[in-house]
């Protein structure tokens, strides 16, 4: 008797395993997605302790409907988006979501869209490794309506540690080639017609792990704030120059405020004819200002052969 009960109750707990799928815990959603957060980190200059904890929250660990039936893990809505989309009751019923083929088709699109829209410009003033400021800085530009999203996107990212992906670099994780497509990046339309697209297919490098792009033929720093979501007062303190400077075609444009130090390994410079300060910076990926700290009493055009700390 005791042996066919336990079977009937082995059974069922089988049965029910089955029809209702147990939720996946957190860990193990962050550890499914963790590489592709650092590929994003690299690749857009979010944070992926962000990437991850938002993911965390908006999808509840892949187990909200948004996330099982339209690979949604950021709650992003339709908005300007063409592709297919899902119905849910959010803010308001039956409010427009879209829906992916894939989940990391999801996490790339979360990283254009904050990468692309002018509000969310100036997060990317912030260090890299400033995950509170970034979470702050998303419930001020109105990402969520919670008010207390900044301390939960905090919370999450403290308990499970998820700072400590902020620090990799991308040979740290699991190689993996992404498809090179082209970007449709938005920005504001100055009248009231609503937006427009700019199609962009451009090579992002990377030196210090700062990402930077190489100047065309035509290319302004307006243009290019305008294709990559910036203002051309943040392109241009980035990289050091005045406000009006020109570009010179094949000039590094760095997307993103440049480094405080390079690796230990990097050797001092030495300079050769005709370089300057601001080139050495350039090359290496490094802030200005912190450089000259560096060389204090050393003018912006040293002598051949001088050597420039880098660290």
């Amino acid at each position: 008797m005791l042996k066919t009960c336990l079977y009937k109750a082995f059974c069922f707990i089988l049965c029910a395993s089955q029809v209702f799928p147990v939720p996946q815990a957190r860990k193990q959603y962050i550890d499914t997605y963790k590489d592709i957060a650092v590929r994003q980190m690299h690749t857009y200059g979010i944070p992926a302790s962000i990437i991850l904890a938002q993911a965390c929250l908006e999808s509840g660990d892949g187990n909200s409907r948004l996330a099982r039936q339209a690979n949604n893990h950021f709650g992003i809505k339709c908005h300007d988006w063409e592709g297919d989309s899902i119905f849910h009751d959010d803010d308001e019923p039956g409010e427009c979501f879209r829906k992916y083929s894939t989940a990391e088709d999801s996490f790339l699109d979360h990283s254009v869209f904050l990468r692309t829209r002018p509000r969310y410009a100036f997060l990317f003033e912030l260090e890299k490794d400033d995950y509170k400021g970034w979470a702050h800085g998303l419930k001020q530009a109105g990402y969520a309506t919670n008010p207390h999203y900044a301390t939960l996107l905090i919370d999450v990212i403290e308990k499970n540690d998820l700072h400590r992906f902020d620090v990799l670099l991308p040979q740290d994780v699991t190689a993996e080639e992404l498809p090179e497509i082209p970007v449709s990046f938005y920005t504001e339309s100055t009248d009231a017609e609503g937006v427009y697209f700019v199609d962009v297919e451009r090579k992002v490098l990377q030196t210090n792990g700062v990402r930077y792009v190489l100047s065309a033929p035509g290319d302004t720093y307006r243009s290019l704030a305008a294709e990559f979501g910036l203002f051309r007062g943040e392109l241009t303190r980035f990289n050091d120059v005045p406000r009006k400077a020109e570009l010179v075609v094949g000039e590094k444009v760095y997307l993103e405020r440049k480094a405080k130090k390079v690796a230990k390994t990097a050797p001092d410079n030495t300079v050769i004819s005709g370089e300057s300060l601001p080139d050495i910076a350039q090359r290496y990926g490094i802030r200005l200002q912190v450089l000259r700290s560096l060389n204090p009493g050393l003018e912006d055009y040293p002598a051949p052969a001088t050597l420039v700390r880098l660290r």
